[in-house]
Formats: C-alpha cells, structure tokens, sequence
C-alpha cells in the first residue's frame, strides 16, 4: 500500500500550498496605503509582468519537469512562493513588485509539476480517480485560504500586511512538505522504464522508438518526441479536436487575464477605505466552490458532443460575454462579485469536458503534448494582448475599457 501513502501526501501537500490567505488581497494590500502604488502603476507596469514571466517559463518548465522527475520543479515552485511574499512585505519599489508578478509566472508555469506527478505513482487504470482526487485537494485548498482570509478581514479586522506574513508561513511550511516528496524513477518522457515487463501493450513513444534502435541512445527521445509533434500536426485537422482545442486556446486566454485584473476592477467599483469591507476573500471561495460543483457536473452531462458541441460552446461562450461586459458596465460591486463567480463557474463547466473531448482519440503521450500545445499558444495570445492593451509601451489602457474589450472580443 505504498502507492496510497504516497498519493495521500501528495494530495495532503497540495491542500496545504493552497493556503495563502493574502493572495485575494494582493491588489488591495498594494494600492493601499502599505505600499501606495498607484492604479496606473498596478494595472499597466507591475501586473503585466506576470504574463511575460508565464510566457517565457512555461516551454523551459515544462520540458523540466518531466527531465527531472517533477520533484526539483515543485522546490522551485515552493521558492518561487516564499519570493512572492518576501517581495510583498518587504519590497517597497516598482521593481520589487515587478519581481513578484515575476516569481508568481514562475508558480503558474511550475503548477504542471503537481498535476503530472500523480501519474508516476500509480497504473493507468487509476489516473482518472488519482487525477480527480489532487484535483479536488488543490480546490479545497483554494476555498479554504479564500474563506480564511475572508474571516480574518472581516471579522477579525486583521490588516493586509499580516495576511502576508501569514501566507508566508504557509508557503515556508509547504518547502518543508516538498522535501519529503519522493523523486519518482520514472517520468512521461525522458526517464522512462526499460521494456514492458508489465505485459502492457507498447505506448506512443515505444513505437516510434522502434525505427531509431540504432542510433545513439540521445537522439531517439528527440526523434520521437519530434514525430508526435507531426502526429499532433496531423490530428488536429480532426473536427472536434481541432473545435475543443481552439476553444481551449481562445477561451483561457481570456478567463486567466480576466483573473489577473479582476481585483483592480473591484477597487474601482468600490475603493473601500475600510478594509473590513473588501469581500475578495469570501468571493473567491464562493467562485471557487462553484467551479468544483460545476466540474463534478460536467462528468455527468451525456449528450451526442459529435452534434452539439458547436452550440454548447458558442452558448456558454456568448455567456461568458456577457458577464464581462455586465462587469464593466455595473456600478454595483455586488453585481460584479456575482457575475465574476457565475464566469468562472461557466469557464470550469467547460473545462473537463474540453479534456474529455480532446482525450478520447488520443494516447497519454500525446494529449500531453496536446495540452502543452494549446497552453503554449493561449500563453502566447494573452501576452499578445497584455502587450497591446495594458502595457504602457502599448495603449495602456485602464482596467475598465480592458475588460469590456475581452468580453467584446
């Protein structure tokens, strides 16, 4: 029963790296009066790094990660976290706070690591219940620090910048944790067992490994990974791929950037002077636990996707637009809080599904790379944009017209 051990602190550890009660309130904390950043300054120069940093971290993370064996990237990922805070609390510069978004790309892009390594401790037989179980302890983690956090504004009138230190307590404890994690033998691509001694039929990389048995023992990893990418070229010309795979791209590019300036909205609806009154917290809780409950829905929606793709799609889509716009045109902070939650409830729906449809004509190796694939170019769109919207070598515009040209687009 080693397996089960090891998957139950795998999950515990990703319960408890969620545990960041300051995280809703990093915008609050920094155009407060801490730290006195400017709305202009958060919205079109600090915030913007974080999508560069994501963008540039994200191929280098990924290739890593699996190289080698996914422990070394979730110390890094732990290090990243105690920069952030270390930055927040102490850092008092532009620059500093630009480092911050930095380390956090880093995190974002490092996240791989924990929703891959599930998959080098047990059978392929238990990936899709293993997979949900992190999955769930990640969500739980998240709704907790958000209610935690929540509480100890509201009821406990604690200040921001104590929310931080307590964040960075958490994050310390969870270096700990990752120390304790076992480096697996084996890994997706590149540290891979020797054979089929299990009587397992020979996977993707097996296969196109047979023609280059010649060939020094470095190259027929590249050769094969080389392949799958022709064979992901080929694939994607499949109509339902090819829908669920742009739908991925064009879709998370929106939904991420609309969580990276969303706090800057709420402060322009309502800029409370008493931090009592700022409900980030209890928001992200809410969105949270929605998401969760429409995730676990979506498992259970049985309908012919061959058909009705296009129209779930472009209903939940147009949805979504609306919302945005809803968000950008209200000044009722409670109205927007309610529309922020119902987008991310209406974005998570979706998600599974996406993974499901994108999943069933293809073999482990090559959903990775399929999914990799489609985070790579969404990554690439919302740096696209955040280069022409909200940097100020760009338009630099503010958050509001920012928003309302998403939900446009």
């Amino acid at each position: 029963h080693r397996w089960k051990l090891q998957v139950f602190y795998l999950c515990f550890y990703g319960f408890m790296t969620q545990i960041r009660p300051g995280e809703s309130f990093i915008t609050p904390y920094l155009l407060g009066n801490d730290k006195n950043f400017t709305p202009a300054e958060v919205t079109n120069v600090i915030t913007p790094v974080l999508t560069y940093s994501y963008m540039a971290m994200l191929v280098p993370i990924f290739l890593l990660t699996d190289y080698l064996r996914y422990k070394p990237v979730l110390v890094l990922q732990s290090l990243s976290h105690i920069s952030i805070w270390l930055l927040l609390v102490f850092g008092t510069s532009i620059l500093a706070m630009q480092l911050m978004e930095f380390f956090y790309g880093v995190t974002m892009a490092a996240r791989i690591a924990y929703s891959s390594y599930i998959f080098s401790l047990v059978t392929p037989s238990r990936y899709q219940r293993m997979a949900s179980y992190s999955r769930s302890s990640v969500l739980l983690g998240v709704f907790t620090s958000s209610m935690l956090g929540q509480l100890c504004v509201t009821l406990g009138d604690i200040p921001f910048l104590t929310l931080n230190y307590v964040s960075l307590g958490f994050v310390s404890f969870g270096l700990i944790l990752t120390l304790f994690l076992e480096r697996p033998r084996r890994s997706l691509f590149f540290n891979r067992p020797k054979g089929a001694g299990d009587g397992a039929a020979p996977d993707e990389l097996d296969k196109m490994a047979e023609g280059d048995s010649g060939s020094r023992r470095g190259d027929w990893r590249e050769a094969a990974l080389c392949r799958m990418l022709r064979e992901v070229g080929t694939l994607i010309r499949q109509p339902q791929l090819r829908l669920w795979s742009l739908w991925w791209v064009f879709n998370s590019a929106g939904y991420y950037l609309m969580l990276y300036y969303v706090q800057i909205l709420w402060n322009e609806i309502y800029p409370a002077m008493d931090n009592c009154r700022v409900y980030n917290g209890g928001v992200d809780a809410a969105s949270t636990l929605l998401g969760a409950g429409a995730s676990f829905a979506a498992g259970y929606v049985k309908i012919r996707w061959t058909l009705w793709s296009e129209l779930v799609i472009g209903v939940v889509t147009a949805f979504q637009a609306g919302l945005l716009l809803l968000m950008t045109t209200t000044s009722n902070i409670w109205l927007c809080y309610a529309a922020y939650v119902l987008f991310r409830g209406s974005y998570q729906f979706l998600v599974p599904i996406a993974i499901f449809q994108i999943a069933t004509s293809l073999s482990k190796e090559l959903c990775a790379l399929v999914f990799g694939v489609n985070t790579f170019f969404s990554t690439v769109l919302k740096t696209i944009i955040t280069i022409i919207v909200a940097d100020k070598r760009g338009l630099g515009l503010s958050v509001h017209p920012q928003v309302r040209m998403r939900g446009t687009w």
